[in-house]
């Protein structure tokens, strides 16, 4: 399950490993990436029932989640709120405790039109920006258009501030005193340098729920798929396949 504003392309080089363990589903969620842009609401409180729907769907039960961003808030909220079991849970820097929303979040949010009629070339130059922002090294422009094209052209544009501006903290609120009843083993991962999510809410996160470790992957920042991504496949295997030490 992906982050914003990114899409399932963040996870083109772990879910190949992954996939030699077990099958593997990924896919844009409404809103992001390939799937439609509704002017509606596509955050939080519509991406857990959806994917409550989606393991009705394709007939999946107890399923392994990798959750990144706020597809781990999609992931706990399904959880806990539509009762989605799971056989264990994978947080890469969730969206999962409050206060959350940086300075230019907030800006949106009150002036969203102000933000979705800007000239394409200074909505371009402030997404480049923001997206590179995510990553500790810079993003090869391969990867770097990857997350560019589904939020250009007019329709991309309007889609990219709409999300933006629907980032609330109620959604956090809804389930984060409710950690302690997860029903499945979690491990967290989090890159050490995020300056999208700070690690000290990753700690929180790890001590709300019981005997979930935490790891701090060094040299990444809040879009450890790139940065990292042989460390998520490391240790993801290691928590599938029994051989995890919590370190």
């Amino acid at each position: 399950m992906h982050g914003s504003p990114f899409s399932s392309l963040e996870w083109r080089r772990i879910a190949p490993w992954l996939a030699r363990h077990r099958r593997v589903f990924y896919y844009d969620m409404l809103g992001y990436g390939r799937s439609a842009k509704p002017d509606g609401d596509v955050l939080h409180a519509a991406q857990n029932r959806l994917f409550a729907a989606l393991v009705k769907h394709w007939e999946i039960e107890r399923p392994d989640i990798v959750a990144h961003d706020f597809g781990g808030s999609a992931a706990l909220r399904a959880h806990l709120l539509d009762g989605v079991d799971y056989r264990s849970l994978v947080l890469i820097d969730p969206v999962a405790i409050s206060p959350q929303g940086s300075a230019l979040v907030q800006a949106a949010k009150a002036q969203e039109a102000v933000f979705a009629g800007l000239p394409a070339y200074v909505h371009q130059a402030i997404l480049r920006a923001y997206i590179g922002a995510a990553a500790k090294h810079p993003l090869r422009e391969d990867a770097m258009q990857l997350y560019l094209d589904p939020w250009l052209g007019e329709e991309g544009q309007k889609a990219f501030w709409r999300q933006v501006a629907q980032m609330d903290d109620k959604y956090s609120e809804d389930v984060e005193w409710r950690y302690g009843e997860i029903r499945c083993p979690v491990r967290i991962l989090w890159g050490a340098d995020d300056a999208f999510i700070p690690l000290k809410d990753g700690e929180e996160l790890a001590r709300r729920i019981p005997g979930a470790p935490l790891t701090v992957i060094p040299d990444a920042k809040h879009l450890v798929q790139e940065d990292a991504p042989e460390a998520i496949v490391a240790a993801v295997l290691a928590f599938w396949l029994g051989r995890d030490t919590g370190a």
